[in-house]
């Protein structure tokens, strides 16, 4: 779990983003950076028994920095406000699936799987879909991944309106392989993050990926 006064802190980052705000207030980001640590402690000793694939990654391969990259973006603002904890078997920069958390105030979510993949990536997730598409059923109809995720998230920005080059309007698979992005999450109040039980729940939801994790992992690994 979290303290109340990171999540205070990050309230505060958000009104005073600006560095000569985060300088004055250093220790208390000493503090919350300390906390964050603990919480992707507290999951991976939780998440690797579970799925062994995780067992190498340390904190450091699953935490980001509060830097934004701003060289391409309009909002210029130099600090991020939420915290985000990738665990993946391939860490933060490989080309893996994985467990995601993100934690900011009104806008919390756990989930996973691959976002936005490369088209090299895509191509082989799509071919999986293709020949393998009663794996991915099985793996959605789940009841535990159902009861969490019902279903992988369909955004109209990360959905092709006709079908990918080469395969049949008719293919059975075709809503899914018209997706851009493989993933899956569930929305949570925020107050949850600073309670006692927050890392087994959170742990319960994650693993309801593996499944979905394997399956795109898999694909990734082919020819």
């Amino acid at each position: 779990m979290l303290t109340k006064d990171t999540l205070q802190f990050l309230e505060d980052l958000k009104a005073n983003n600006n560095r000569d705000w985060f300088l004055e207030n250093k220790k208390r980001y000493e503090a919350v950076k300390k906390d964050y640590h603990q919480l992707i402690a507290a999951l991976l000793d939780a998440m690797k028994p579970l799925d062994p694939s995780l067992e190498m990654l340390e904190v450091k391969n699953c935490a980001f920095r509060i830097n934004r990259d701003v060289r391409f973006s309009k909002d210029k603002s130099p600090y991020k406000t939420n915290l985000g904890i990738w665990i993946s078997p391939g860490a933060k920069n490989a080309e893996a699936s994985g467990y995601y958390l993100h934690i900011e105030n009104g806008k919390c979510f756990v989930g996973g799987g691959l976002y936005s993949p490369e088209p090299n990536q895509l191509k082989k997730i799509r071919k999986e879909i293709h020949f393998f598409y009663d794996d991915l059923v099985e793996i959605i109809n789940d009841k535990t991944f159902q009861s969490t995720y019902q279903n992988l998230n369909r955004d109209e920005n990360m959905t092709l309106k006709n079908p990918p080059k080469g395969y049949d309007k008719e293919d059975p698979a075709i809503e899914y392989l018209k997706l851009k992005s493989y993933t899956a999450t569930q929305n949570f109040d925020t107050k949850l993050a600073t309670q006692k039980d927050f890392v087994p729940i959170m742990v319960e939801k994650m693993i309801a990926l593996k499944p979905l994790n394997n399956f795109i992992n898999r694909a990734l690994d082919s020819e």
